[in-house]
C-alpha cells in the first residue's frame, strides 16, 4: 500500500520520532556541557604562560627523579648542556667578530 508520496507503513520505522521537551532540554544541556569542555580545552592549549609553567614543573620533577635514581646520568646531562651552551656562545661570538 503506497501513497502518492511514496510513503509506505514500512517506512514508518525510518522516520525520526518526535522528542519530548524533556529530551530536548537534556540534549541542550549535554551540548552546552560539551561546548564548555571544548572551550576549556582550547583555553588551556592557548594559555602559553600556563603551559610554560607546567613544562617547567615537569622538567624539575624529571630532573629530581633522575638525580635520585642515577646521579651519574644527571652529571652527564649537565655536561652536555654546558658544552652545548658553550659552543653556542663561541659560535655566536665568532660570527659577530667576522
Amino acid at each position: 500500500m503506497t501513497t502518492e508520496t511514496g510513503y509506505t507503513p514500512a517506512d514508518a520505522a525510518d522516520r525520526p520520532r518526535t522528542r519530548t521537551p524533556a529530551e530536548l532540554k537534556a540534549d541542550i544541556e549535554s551540548a552546552r556541557q560539551q561546548l564548555a569542555e571544548t572551550l576549556d580545552a582550547i583555553e588551556y592549549k592557548l594559555n602559553l604562560p600556563k603551559q610554560a609553567k607546567r613544562a617547567g614543573r615537569r622538567l624539575k620533577s624529571r630532573l629530581r627523579k633522575l638525580r635520585d635514581e642515577n646521579p651519574a646520568a644527571l652529571v652527564g646531562v649537565a655536561a652536555v648542556v654546558v658544552a652545548g651552551l658553550g659552543a653556542g656562545v663561541f659560535l655566536g661570538i665568532r660570527t659577530i667578530r667576522k
